[in-house]
């Protein structure tokens, strides 16, 4: 196997590594997750404001 051969195999690797985290960011099953995560600094926020009431 020469130089550009394993180049061209780890790029293959890279590119299919790349393309599953996409896959993986995007699918509907990790929605609600995300949302809770984007979700969490508000419920702080909610909690902080309550406890000076």
């Amino acid at each position: 196997m020469d130089y550009g051969t394993f180049q061209g195999i780890v790029t293959l690797v890279l590119l299919l590594i790349f393309l599953a985290i996409v896959g993986w960011a995007y699918s509907a099953r990790q929605k609600p997750a995300f949302e809770e995560a984007a979700n969490l600094v508000f419920d702080d926020e909610q909690k902080h404001q309550g406890s000076k009431e």
